[in-house]
């Protein structure tokens, strides 16, 4: 068993935190203040073949590891964020599911423009009254002719106000078991996007409305009994999202020990404090536990998916893990670390947001303990 980076792994991440401090560093953190996406890093991703990095060559993709891309993501994540959702979009995120299952024609009529930082593309799962309890969606659709045709809505869409395509979770008829998705392209007759709004990270969403939404048979990604094969791929998703956090922590983990070094309190700097020193410890032993825990999610699933128990341990571990880090980073910084003209107090909303997003710490550990215990635990009310 060994630990360590291979060397071409070690090579990968010399070179990607380089890259990423040379091309993104100069207008991070500015991005969600301005409230604009970084189409411009998004197109430099591209250019130096980082938009694709798990798909298939076949699919327009470079076919390399989860773990190369997760190597990467944690660079890019340090240095800006907004950089690193754009990773996201053309590696862990919607591409996935219709990289898995989109038809040969769909998927070369849309992946191109996903793969050069020209458009984007997300999950749309969350509904009004359907979180957690995804499986109670109300979003319908229903097959005439060579038509499918959607009525519902969703809600927290990632980028829904920038987004041209939508993997939309659905249900094709009254039980869990019609589930699937639909591939929905922004101008399709019947679908429109609600007023933009913000959460507390400074990140943009909107609802999305379908009323007799009309796409193409051929838009079907999963026709029915589909949460099984859609959460396989939603796992990838979930290491984007555990990758960036473990990677925001690290950021802010890091500017406290500089800012330990050199911050002088009572004639002596921060470090020389007991108190700083214990807080600083812990928050290392939690980093480092964390990334063993990503690492072996993404080392066992080499160019799959990641094992489900293993990536729910990783994520509620992480999520939980960086909020914390976060928070302690912000305390040892004091006002300055409050202070908006810093990137801590951003990195402290932006980790919080991640545990809600793609899993709540909560159900993840729901999960976790039905693997323990060899048991299925219903969460409805009986």
């Amino acid at each position: 068993m060994d630990f360590n980076l291979t060397n071409e792994q070690s090579e990968l991440q010399k070179w990607a935190r380089s890259f990423a401090k040379e091309k993104f560093s100069e207008k991070a953190y500015t991005w969600v203040r301005n409230q604009e996406v970084p189409w411009e890093n998004a197109k430099i991703l591209a250019e130096h073949g980082l938009m694709g990095m798990t798909l298939s060559e076949e699919d327009g993709g470079q076919g390399m590891s989860l773990m190369d891309a997760i190597i990467v993501m944690e660079e890019v994540a340090k240095v800006c964020p907004s950089t690193a959702d754009m990773l996201q979009v053309g590696n862990f995120g919607a591409i996935r599911q219709l990289a898995a299952f989109g038809s040969r024609e769909l998927k070369d009529r849309i992946m191109p423009s996903i793969l050069s930082g020209e458009k984007l593309i997300s999950v749309a799962m969350s509904e009004p009254n359907a979180g957690s309890a995804v499986t109670d969606l109300n979003t319908k659709a229903r097959i005439e002719g060579d038509k499918v045709i959607i009525n519902g809505s969703k809600v927290f869409n990632t980028h829904g106000p920038h987004n041209s395509y939508y993997v939309v979770w659905v249900r094709f008829g009254d039980s869990v078991k019609t589930s699937g998705s639909i591939l929905v392209e922004r101008d399709a007759p019947g679908f429109t996007v609600g007023k933009t709004e913000t959460h507390m990270s400074g990140e943009e969403h909107c609802a999305l409305y379908f009323e007799d939404c009309e796409v193409p048979l051929g838009n079907i990604l999963v026709p029915e009994d589909g949460f099984r094969k859609m959460f396989t791929m939603f796992n990838i998703e979930r290491m984007g999202n555990t990758s960036r956090s473990l990677a925001l922590a690290q950021a802010a983990f890091d500017l406290a020990v500089e800012h330990a070094k050199e911050r002088q309190q009572f004639g002596r700097p921060l470090a020389e404090f007991q108190g700083i020193q214990w807080k600083l410890a812990e928050m290392k032993m939690k980093l480092d536990a964390g990334r063993l825990l990503l690492y072996r999610a993404a080392t066992n699933a080499d160019k799959g998916a990641p094992n489900p128990t293993e990536a729910s341990i990783a994520k509620a571990y992480i999520n939980t893990t960086a909020f914390e880090v976060a928070h302690e980073a912000v305390q040892i910084f004091g006002g300055y670390g409050y202070s908006t003209d810093y990137p801590l107090e951003y990195i402290f909303r932006r980790v919080r947001g991640w545990m809600i997003a793609g899993g709540t710490p909560e159900m993840l550990k729901n999960k976790i303990a039905e693997d323990v215990l060899g048991m299925k635990f219903s969460q409805r009310k009986k």
